[in-house]
């Protein structure tokens, strides 16, 4: 039996392969409609999501095959799903980020952060919190975690070895002279003297083996309680490394996949909807959501493995010299880069350029440049059109400044007539996460389907009584139900499957539905207790000597903070932004036909 259980869990993906589209079978047999048959779709595909029987970016395919051939939509309609401008915006967003990362411009930015906040032990992870989610508004939150993490891991260890050495000196100094020692040495053996009196040898051999025992124990002592100190110290530098680079994420609207996929799913469920979601719009939203995070997590992480001895913690006047040994280190680091290069100028340029237009072209305020120049007519630039147009420039600018004569030896000591550009196409090749263009599209594809099957229509009238419940409590709850979801599935493959019933909810009970969508897209990124939710708590558990149990007692609270914080800014400066008070003129257009 027990073999037969082992084969079966084994081969388990197999069997849930097979099984399920066959255990679900009964719904569009039973019910022949296309509503029924979409939702045999959807299903489908969140089950195999949830168990991660096939690889996520293979599932997001599946509709490509079976909406056609259970009528649902055409091939050349779904097709036509899987590259939309979101999925633009995304490879252009990630071509400035390999550039960035090829060029070493994050680590450059990391340390110069961490020189300026200084090494006390609050300070210090505050400034890894600063860095990290700065870092992954632009970069991958996984690569922002693996470079940060063995920076701290450096920093950590001078700490603990100059803390050591300190110890050993304060020791060693005890023993060669210590007058209060030495008075109460002499007060206890005059008082043994008067109750017998033993022989002096005897004496003299008992105390220094007493001396001995006592400097002995003593440095045991403090070796054993530095280690839990680092130990502590070590967990907690490695959660806010990875907290903080899944909060900065939310920041920007190409910092995290559900930030896009929101976007996505609501120029298409909702034409004509003024590009309410652009990445000005959203970062105005969501960059105070993050600082506001941000600081919550501080002070719990604070907390939970700091204390809250200020002064000990946040000390900036009192310099000891572990503090001057461990930024000796980090400048050494940051010295090894060597001065900036021609190359990390102009990626530092095509950045700020990149940023610049992106909060410019439409501010909303005023009118931008691209409706200046070009969308009088309509809406024709996107932010994937910028994204796309200054990657490209990444292709096009040398590395080095041009100059006559030579540009040095390659690996195989031929001499290099000309500078290679800042990107070739190997390193894009090698570094981008291409699996997520299709999980991108898969989830654009079902919310394609959903609105022409009229299953969309079908789960908005069957959710009209949440009508009764107030706008604020619906959002509280939805984001507590897909942060909870997002534990134990992709944050992809959650925002995919939710997004597109909330929008229909939020139709059906006559709200704004960004009220719902945006606070559900950022809960969505809330996966903080458990080491498989996201790539950034894999990486720090693997790293950090982390328990299970240690990520769910701190990321538990960071969920109920993330909620509230997201809750709060919908119902405040977001409710202003968006004008969530009124239901849009586009909320009730949708993309089906009649």
């Amino acid at each position: 039996m027990a073999r037969w259980l082992k084969w079966l869990w084994y081969h388990r993906n197999y069997i849930i392969i097979v099984v399920t589209p066959i255990a679900l079978l009964p719904l569009p047999l039973i019910i022949p409609t296309s509503e029924a048959r979409c939702g045999y779709v959807i299903v489908l595909m969140a089950l195999y999501w949830c168990t991660e029987c096939m690889p996520l970016p293979v599932t997001a395919l599946l509709p490509v095959v079976l909406f056609p051939m259970m009528g649902i939509m055409k091939a050349g309609d779904v097709s036509i799903e899987y590259l939309k401008d979101s999925n633009m915006l995304f490879i252009g967003g990630l071509l400035v980020a390999i550039a960035v990362e090829y060029w070493s411009l994050h680590k450059r930015i990391a340390l110069r952060v961490l020189l300026v906040v200084g090494v006390r032990p609050a300070l210090l992870m505050l400034g890894f919190m600063i860095v990290s989610s700065l870092l992954s508004m632009w970069i991958s939150n996984s690569a922002t975690t693996a470079m940060m993490l063995p920076i701290a891991q450096a920093v950590l260890e001078q700490l603990k070895a100059t803390e050591a050495l300190a110890d050993e000196r304060d020791l060693r100094a005890a023993a060669v002279e210590n007058p209060a020692l030495e008075l109460e040495s002499r007060q206890t053996g005059e008082e043994k003297m008067d109750e017998k009196q033993p022989d002096n040898n005897v004496q003299l051999e008992m105390g220094e083996d007493g001396d001995e025992r006592q400097a002995v124990s003593l440095q045991e002592f403090k070796r054993k309680a530095r280690e839990v100190k680092y130990q502590h110290l070590t967990k907690g530098m490695s959660l806010c490394v990875c907290y903080s680079a899944s909060i900065g994420g939310t920041a920007t609207l190409t910092g995290t996949t559900p930030n896009l996929i929101l976007k996505g799913q609501v120029d298409e469920l909702f034409p004509g909807n003024d590009d309410v979601i652009n990445f000005a719009s959203w970062f105005v939203f969501a960059f105070p959501n993050a600082v506001l995070m941000l600081v919550f997590a501080f002070l719990w992480l604070q907390f939970t493995f700091l204390g809250f001895n200020l002064k000990k913690s946040f000390g900036c006047c009192l310099k000891s010299n572990k503090d001057e040994e461990a930024y000796r280190v980090m400048r050494q680091e940051y010295n090894k880069l060597g001065g900036m290069t021609f190359a990390e100028w102009a990626v530092l340029t095509i950045f700020a350029l990149l940023i610049g237009l992106w909060f410019t072209r439409e501010p909303g305020f005023i009118d931008g440049w691209a409706t200046l120049l070009f969308n009088k007519g309509g809406p024709f630039v996107s932010d994937g059109t910028v994204a796309i147009l200054m990657s490209l420039l990444f292709f096009v600018i040398p590395s080095q400044m041009p100059r006559c004569g030579g540009y040095g030896n390659d690996g195989e000591g031929k001499m290099v007539k000309a500078p290679p550009a800042l990107l070739h196409w190997q390193v894009v090749h090698e570094r981008m996460p291409w699996h997520i263009i299709l999980l991108l599209g898969g989830g654009f594809a079902l919310a394609a389907g959903s609105e022409e099957s009229g299953l969309s229509k079908w789960l908005g009238e069957s959710l009209t009584p949440l009508q009764q419940i107030p706008p604020y409590a619906i959002s509280l709850l939805l984001c507590m139900l897909v942060a909870t979801f997002t534990e134990c599935s992709s944050n992809t493959a959650t925002t995919t499957l939710f997004l597109p019933i909330l929008a229909s909810m939020a139709v059906a009970i006559k709200i704004h539905p960004l009220y719902v969508m945006i606070p559900c897209t950022v809960a969505a990124n809330l996966a903080f207790m458990l080491p498989v939710a996201t790539p950034p708590n894999a990486i720090a558990f693997a790293f950090g000597k982390l328990k299970v149990m240690d990520m769910v007692k701190s990321g538990f609270v960071l969920n109920v903070i993330g909620i509230l914080t997201v809750n709060i800014g919908i119902n405040t400066w977001g409710h202003t932004l968006f004008d969530l008070g009124t239901i849009p003129h586009w909320a009730n257009i949708t993309k089906r036909k009649p």
